[in-house]
C-alpha cells in the first residue's frame, strides 16, 4: 500500500507526517519494522518475526493468492477422482506416461491434495495475522480507536500539497480560522483545532472514516469465506444415486451409487430420511431452433425425513431441490430404463425388471446398456442393447430422432455363457464381458413394446414390456454453503463501501497579512488516499469557492455556509 506524504522538501522537522492510518503500520510498529530491516533476522524470536512479517505482508498474500487460483487450473481441466473417478481410469489408459506422473504431484484429486492445502492455509495466516489486529487497531482500545483519532496537525507550508489555494481576506487569522471551521464541520468534516501549548491560526479536518471499515468488512467476510469452505470440506459430504419410477432408496452407505464424504464425515453421519421415485416427466419443444431441447423437468417424489414419520410428496425440479434435514438432492439427469421378462430353457422367469440404460446422444436419447441375466439354465445370459425413444431407420441403422418417447424400440445382441460375476473382479453395471461367452445371434434383432424374440437353441426367451424413466440425484449435504452465502455479500458491501468512500483531508492556515493585522492571507491544502476518478480536484475546488465566500461576507450563517455546497453521496465525517 502506498503512503501520500507531504513532500520532504515542503515539511519542516516538527511536522507530523500525513499519512493515512490504513496505508501502514502505527508509529511503533513502523520504528520497530525499521530497526529489524536495519539490524537483520536476529537470532530466535527476531527470525519468528521476521517470518511473519513477510508472511502478513501484502506482497505475499497477492502471491498465494496467485498460486491459489493457479493451483485450482488442474482441477478444473483434468478429471478428478473424487467426482468422476471412471475418467480418470480413462485419462490413464489415453496416456499411460504421462499419467502417472500427474497422479504423483496429485493433480488428479487436487482439492485434496497437500500442496494445495499449504497454499491454502498460508493464505488465510496471511489473512488472519495482516486482518485481525488492523480490527483491533479500528475498534478495540490498544492504542486508541481509529473512530476518535484526530486529524493530524495543519503542515506548515501548505502550497506543497497536491491541492492548494491562497487569497486574502478582510479578517484577522483568528475569525478566519473560525469561520473555516463553521464550513468544514457543516460538511461533517472532523476537525482539529490547536492546543493550547501549540500556534494558533490553523485548523485540519479528515472525512470518509467509513473507508477502513469497508476495506476491513471485506477482508474480514473473505476470512468467513475461507472458514466457510474449509467447514463444508470437513463436514459436508457429495453422493450420487440413481433412481427408477417406483423405487425407494434410504440415504445410507449401502444404498448409494458414489458417496464422497468430507474429512471428519462418515457413513453414520448421514441424514435418515427415505425417498420414493413415483413419477418423472419431461416436456421437449417440437418446432423452431429449440426442437428437441428440454422444456421442463419434474421428478415428483415422496419422503420421509426419518425411519416411520409421515412420507410428504415433493416435486424436485431444475434448481428447486429437496431440502430435508439440512440436505439438499438435486435433480442431475435423467434417461430411460426399459423392462424385460426374460424365460430360460426350463421356462422358469429368471428375469423381470427395468434396466437402466445410459444416454449416448443427450439430444434424441439414444441410449446403451445391458442385461445380464444371472440365474437362467443352462447357461448365462446377456445382451448388450440400444434404446432409442423415437425410434427411426437411417441407412439401415437404428436411430432416434426425437427425445421424448414418441416409437420405444430397442435392439438386443445375444450372448450366452458365463458372465464372470464370480471371478472376484469387479464389473460395471453398465459393461458386458463377453471373453467367456459365445454370440448367439448374428446379428441384432429389434423389439418394441409387448413384442418378444425366442432365443435360439431352446435357450429360451426375451420379451421387451415397456420401459419406465430413471432420475440421478445428487445428495449433498454443505454446512458451509450459508456462512458463505453470507459472507461473500458482506465482502461486496465491504467492498463497495471502500470504493464509493474516499479517506481525504483539508488543511486551512491563516496568517496576518504584511503590514495590515485586521487582514488575513488564508491557504487551504487538501489531499485525499486516492483519487483516480478525480473527484476530489472537484470537491475541493468547490471546497475553496466557499471558503472564499463566507470569508468575504462574514453575515452569513454558518448553518448556510456549512451548507451551501451538495454533499457527495456515500461519503461522511465517519
Amino acid at each position: 500500500m502506498t503512503d501520500i506524504r507531504v513532500p520532504q522538501d515542503a515539511a519542516a522537522e516538527d511536522e507530523p507526517p500525513l499519512a493515512f492510518p490504513e496505508d501502514g503500520r502505527d508509529a511503533a510498529e513502523a520504528s520497530t519494522a525499521a530497526d529489524d530491516a536495519g539490524a537483520g533476522p536476529a537470532a530466535g524470536w527476531g527470525w519468528f518475526r521476521w517470518a511473519w512479517r513477510q508472511l502478513t505482508s501484502m506482497r505475499t498474500a497477492l502471491v498465494l493468492l496467485f498460486l491459489l487460483a493457479l493451483g485450482s487450473v488442474p482441477g478444473s481441466i483434468l478429471p478428478q477422482q473424487g467426482q468422476d473417478p471412471a475418467a480418470v481410469q480413462n485419462y490413464f489408459n489415453s496416456h499411460p506416461a504421462l499419467a502417472p506422473w500427474l497422479n504423483h504431484l496429485g493433480l488428479f484429486n487436487t482439492f485434496a491434495a497437500p500442496w494445495f492445502a499449504a497454499i491454502y492455509l498460508l493464505l488465510f495466516a496471511s489473512l488472519v495475522g495482516c486482518v485481525v489486529p488492523r480490527t483491533f487497531r479500528l475498534v478495540g482500545p490498544r492504542r486508541g480507536r481509529i473512530w476518535s483519532t484526530p486529524p493530524p496537525r495543519a503542515p506548515r507550508n501548505l502550497g506543497r500539497l497536491p491541492h492548494s489555494a491562497s487569497y486574502a481576506v478582510p479578517l484577522p487569522p483568528a475569525q478566519a480560522v473560525a469561520a473555516a471551521a463553521a464550513i468544514l464541520r457543516g460538511k461533517r468534516f472532523r476537525l482539529r483545532h490547536p492546543a493550547g501549548d501549540e500556534a494558533g491560526g490553523w485548523v485540519s479536518a479528515e472525512k470518509g472514516y467509513l473507508r477502513e471499515a469497508g476495506n476491513l468488512l471485506f477482508h474480514l467476510a473473505l476470512l468467513g469465506v475461507l472458514v466457510s469452505v474449509a467447514i463444508g470440506g470437513l463436514f459436508g459430504y457429495k453422493a450420487d444415486k440413481l433412481i427408477v419410477e417406483g423405487q425407494t432408496f434410504s440415504d445410507t452407505l449401502t444404498a448409494l451409487d458414489e458417496f464422497h464424504p468430507g474429512r471428519l464425515v462418515t457413513g453414520s453421519d448421514l441424514a435418515p430420511f427415505q425417498l420414493t421415485l413415483t413419477q418423472f416427466s419431461a416436456s421437449y419443444y417440437t418446432s423452431g431452433e429449440s426442437r428437441g431441447q428440454p422444456s421442463s423437468f419434474d421428478a415428483r417424489v415422496r419422503y420421509s425425513s426419518s425411519p416411520g414419520a409421515t412420507a410428504r410428496p415433493y416435486d424436485i425440479r431444475i434448481n428447486q431441490p429437496l431440502n430435508v434435514d439440512s440436505v439438499k438432492v438435486y435433480l442431475i439427469g435423467h434417461g430411460y430404463a426399459p423392462e424385460f421378462t426374460v424365460t430360460d430353457a426350463t421356462g422358469k422367469v429368471v428375469y423381470d425388471e427395468a434396466k437402466p440404460f445410459i444416454p449416448a446422444n443427450t439430444g434424441t436419447f439414444l441410449s446403451d446398456g445391458v442385461v445380464k441375466v444371472l440365474d437362467a439354465a443352462p447357461e448365462q445370459l446377456g445382451f448388450i442393447g440400444v434404446f432409442v425413444p423415437t425410434g427411426v431407420t437411417v441407412g439401415g441403422t437404428l436411430d432416434s430422432a426425437f427425445p421424448a418417447p414418441y416409437n420405444p424400440a430397442v435392439s438386443l445382441l445375444g450372448y450366452a455363457g458365463d458372465l464372470g460375476m464370480n471371478s472376484g473382479v469387479a464389473q460395471s453395471v453398465y459393461q458386458l464381458d463377453t471373453s467367456a461367452m459365445t454370440k448367439i445371434t448374428s446379428r441384432p434383432f429389434l423389439l418394441q413394446p409387448g413384442q418378444s424374440f425366442t432365443l435360439p437353441g431352446g435357450r429360451g426367451k426375451i420379451t421387451f414390456t415397456g420401459y419406465r424413466q430413471w432420475v440421478s440425484l445428487a445428495v449433498t449435504y454443505d454446512p458451509g454453503q450459508v456462512p458463505a452465502l453470507i459472507c461473500g455479500m458482506l465482502a461486496l458491501a465491504g467492498l463497495l463501501l471502500s470504493f464509493l468512500v474516499r479517506r481525504r483531508r483539508v488543511f486551512v492556515r491563516a496568517v496576518p497579512a504584511a503590514g495590515d493585522g485586521e487582514r488575513s492571507v488564508v491557504t487551504v491544502g487538501g489531499l485525499a488516499r486516492t483519487d483516480a476518478s478525480g473527484g476530489f480536484e472537484d470537491e475541493f475546488t468547490d471546497l475553496v469557492a466557499q471558503l472564499k465566500a463566507a470569508h468575504e461576507d462574514p453575515t452569513l450563517p454558518s448553518s448556510e455556509q456549512g451548507n451551501s455546497g451538495e454533499r457527495p453521496l456515500g461519503e461522511s465525517g465517519a
